[in-house]
């Protein structure tokens, strides 16, 4: 295929509140409310055909920058900020390929973010969102599915000089290699506040869904978890006997733990690491351990050496995954895996994926790897989308915890919730509460996400959300 060059000409910016069935915490905040922000992008092709996309991605506060002197409604203002200096050098670059889109601005836009204070995570955002919605316009322009679009390389994906580590790199031959899954392994977060069993509650929802992990996992079948870690080993050996004791009557299992950030030094984390191997109650659990993700805080993470944990385990980078060539940085210092986040950018999960396999040929002796992770994905567009994502990069486990944490599409209308469910019969289903996420013996079915546009055809009901205020952004 030869990719379509197209001209964005215009962007809409929405956003709707929702709230929290369950408290999340993770690293230094506990979450029970957020926003998500919805993007509409209008193209036009040279032939001067002209479409709509839309993309959706959770405003999270106190992930993209975890600075503690900034609030949440701050945070929320950043990526706001993000948005609009990506729009307004989208609407001014003229026609190009997606990827050209992408990668022709993306130094100038980090540039134009850091001139503001604001981060290179933070940089993505913006990109990411309108990246995608303009690639899901052109895929409905064509009538193809994200997939078949992909694997043909309609988004002009080549070499280019903002990723001069893969200058020669066949990208064509990449994607036309990749296999979509049909089928993933959903993997469920148990947050630091998260009760692990009845005890652990004074008071509960009564909503009809799991609270407890020991109820989530009579109700959903998951064999694959990510355990938070708070950074006091002590308090973290205390709380995974205690997830162990639960998880351990399974079958069978698989685990991730997320250090969030939560330690100074690979030493730190390997600490805890060696802790974990002493406790009797935890040799199960030790030997189910597949990664240990982002245990560094990212001030340090691409300064220190991980080699004290790498031994014992897999380090994948999570937050520190700001520049584009972070992972480049971070294989040099002993990691061998990255995540994969809608929210961090598609082009970005597709160049990290070509870099595993260029490092995979070269390097026999370390597997270098990519993760799906989770960022609060909402039921709808949100999830959609980067579900499309990790199955097209044919990964067999993705964390998810949207469902469990925020009640199905609870805060949308209830008509938009059921044409979702409708097209998607296999990736929702239908409860006493109205649609929701299908997870069954802990497996999604992604067989539906290969329709016209990004994973989704259906497209939210933009008139019930708000108008995207201005950033106010340095506030």
């Amino acid at each position: 295929m030869t990719a379509p060059r197209f001209r964005i000409l215009e962007i809409e910016r929405r956003e709707w509140p929702f709230r929290l069935r369950l408290p999340f915490r993770f690293g230094v905040i506990t979450v029970t409310e957020g926003r998500q922000a919805v993007v509409r992008a209008r193209i036009r092709d040279e032939a001067g055909h002209e479409g709509w996309g839309v993309a959706a991605e959770s405003l999270a506060a106190k992930w993209f920058d975890k600075d503690p002197g900034l609030s949440d409604a701050q945070n929320e203002h950043q990526l706001r900020r993000s948005l609009e200096l990506a729009g307004e050098a989208v609407l001014a670059a003229g026609d190009n390929t997606a990827f050209g889109h992408f990668a022709d601005h993306y130094a100038a836009h980090v540039e134009a973010c850091g001139r503001e204070g604001l981060n290179p995570l933070v940089a993505s955002y913006g990109r990411s969102l309108i990246d995608r919605a303009a690639l899901d316009a052109l895929l409905k322009l064509r009538g193809i599915s994200f997939f078949t679009g992909m694997r043909a390389n309609i988004g002009g994906m080549a070499p280019h000089a903002v990723v001069p580590d893969l200058a020669g790199f066949d990208f064509g031959a990449m994607l036309a290699g990749l296999k979509p899954a049909r089928r993933i392994q959903a993997r469920h977060t148990v947050g630091l506040v998260d009760p692990i069993t009845a005890a652990d509650q004074s008071v509960r929802v009564e909503d009809g869904l799991p609270e407890t992990l020991e109820e989530v996992v009579a109700t959903y079948g998951h064999s694959f978890w990510k355990l938070k870690v708070m950074g006091d080993v002590r308090q973290d050996v205390d709380r995974l006997c205690r997830v162990a004791a639960v998880v351990d009557g399974m079958a069978g299992y698989h685990v991730s733990l997320d250090g969030n950030e939560q330690y100074a030094d690979a030493e730190g984390a390997a600490e805890l690491w060696h802790a974990m191997r002493a406790e009797p109650r935890l040799q199960r659990l030790c030997a189910s351990v597949l990664y240990v993700e982002q245990p560094v805080k990212r001030a340090r993470a691409l300064e220190t050496g991980m080699a004290a944990l790498a031994r014992e385990r897999p380090v994948i980078i999570d937050e520190s995954d700001g520049a584009l060539d972070a992972f480049v940085q971070a294989r040099a210092l002993g990691y061998t895996g990255v995540s994969s986040k809608a929210c961090k950018g598609i082009w970005r999960s597709l160049l990290n994926r070509a870099r595993c396999e260029a490092w995979n040929a070269a390097d026999d002796e370390r597997d270098y790897f990519m993760t799906g992770e989770d960022l609060t994905t909402l039921a709808g567009v949100c999830v959609q989308q980067d579900l499309a994502l990790v199955a097209l990069l044919g990964l067999a486990h993705v964390e998810r915890n949207g469902h469990h944490f925020i009640d199905g599409f609870s805060g949308r209308p209830k008509a938009e919730a059921v044409r979702f469910m409708e097209a998607h019969p296999g990736l929702y289903a239908d409860t006493p509460r109205g649609p929701r996420l299908a997870i069954r013996e802990g497996v999604l079915n992604l067989g539906s996400l290969g329709v016209p546009g990004l994973g989704a055809t259906e497209e939210p009901d933009y008139t019930a959300m708000q108008a995207m205020p201005n950033a106010e952004w340095p506030g």
